[in-house]
């Protein structure tokens, strides 16, 4: 496995990732998606923190460092929330003294907030634009802010149809079907993809992101790179360009919307059609035969990604328009948004710390069953290679 840097192309083989987002942020709501999320969390016995280390002694004799304790104030990508419920029950039961606070506010707000200065790191499905690194500079004195991946997986298509239980969609046909250009369920384009499907004459309920999101910028990078400029002629955002369709406020938010009515279909990340169980779309790429959304699928999509960072900014590229046979197309990282430098004193360990922990191979394993593929070993290594470098 390879990975581009400045300027060398070198592919990045990816078996897994993971994504991180939403604890809550004081009177801010958040994306209730996480019944159970800490279920599989680490439970066993810790000892308090050393107050001369920060560090904690489990009973497998195994130490995690603690930072110096406190709150610690996260915001962003809503993609992630149940990765980070697993792991913010399982870093508070090691670290007692730390309180971490996340609202899943979307990527585009999180990624405002951490430019204000409000929070210690952000959480954005979508890497820094350039002006988003300019603005960083005013809050990480001496420094900017960079992209530390930390989770990835598959952005579903997910519907309600009753009768249809193995949709088959390609990449003109949804966003056509996004942009309020198909509106039918029968549809021939539709009929086309899956012959002998039962598909009802209803109208198509299309729901999308109403706050600027990571995950939109997915969807819509993935719609621009394999559908054409005929049926998708915007550019790749976090805010929502289509036309016509319904919105609703976060993943949970489009998740509930699908579940309760009938003939509609949405976007959301693997985790939540999961947890909301609902039916999802395979999308046919030109490969052999179409894709299913699993963990698996989408790393095998994250694999062929490049390191377009430079110094510690790890941000990648994704090859949306993907043919490999199993590989699912549609996919997304999870990027935690910290400072290279200029990080404030008394969050600054406490960041680290918990970014030791979220990228640890006991983190990464923890979320395996959630939707999520954890990191690959190579690039967990450039992750935690950074990490202590942060000032």
């Amino acid at each position: 496995m390879k990975l581009q840097r400045n300027g060398r192309s070198k592919a990045l083989a990816i078996g897994a990732l993971a994504v991180v987002s939403s604890l809550s942020l004081a009177a801010c709501g958040s994306d209730d998606n996480t019944k159970d999320a800490g279920a599989n969390a680490s439970s066993s016995a810790s000892s308090p923190a050393d107050p001369a280390t920060g560090s904690t002694t489990d009973a497998a004799g195994g130490t995690t460092d603690c930072g110096k304790g406190g709150q610690l104030l996260g915001a962003g990508s809503t993609a992630q929330a149940n990765a980070i419920e697993v792991w913010k029950a399982a870093f508070q039961a090691k670290c007692s003294g730390t309180v971490i606070n996340y609202n899943g506010n979307g990527s585009g707000a999180g990624i405002a907030n951490f430019n204000q200065g409000k929070v210690a790191f952000a959480g954005s499905d979508a890497a820094l634009k350039p002006e988003e690194v300019d603005a960083s500079k005013k809050v990480c004195v001496g420094g900017q802010g960079i992209d530390l991946p930390m989770v990835g997986g598959a952005v579903a298509i997910a519907y309600n149809v009753d009768g249809v239980d193995n949709l088959v969609l390609d990449a003109p046909t949804l966003a056509k079907i996004f942009d309020s250009k198909i509106t039918k369920w029968n549809d021939p384009a539709i009929a086309k993809l899956n012959p002998g499907a039962k598909l009802p004459s209803a109208n198509i309920q299309a729901f999308h992101r109403s706050d600027d999101s990571g995950t939109t910028k997915n969807v819509t990078a993935y719609f621009a790179a394999a559908a054409g400029k005929t049926a998708w002629p915007y550019e790749p955002d976090k805010k929502w360009a289509g036309q016509g369709g319904q919105a609703a406020t976060g993943s949970a938010g489009l998740a509930g919307q699908v579940k309760q009515q009938k003939n509609s279909i949405t976007y959301v990340e693997l985790s939540y059609a999961q947890n909301n169980s609902l039916k999802t779309a395979k999308i046919a790429t030109g490969a052999a035969e179409p894709v299913e959304a699993t963990a698996a699928a989408a790393a095998k999509t994250i694999g062929l990604a490049t390191v377009k960072g430079t110094g510690s900014d790890l941000a990648l590229g994704l090859d949306y328009a993907t043919k490999a046979d199993g590989a699912y197309p549609l996919v997304l990282v999870t990027y935690e948004i910290v400072c290279d430098k200029g990080n404030k004193a008394e969050t600054l360990p406490g960041v680290k710390a918990f970014l030791d922990y979220t990228i640890s191979d006991e983190a990464q394993q923890a979320i395996a069953d959630k939707g999520y593929v954890p990191l690959p070993a190579e690039v967990a290594a450039k992750v935690k290679a950074v990490i202590p470098t942060l000032a």
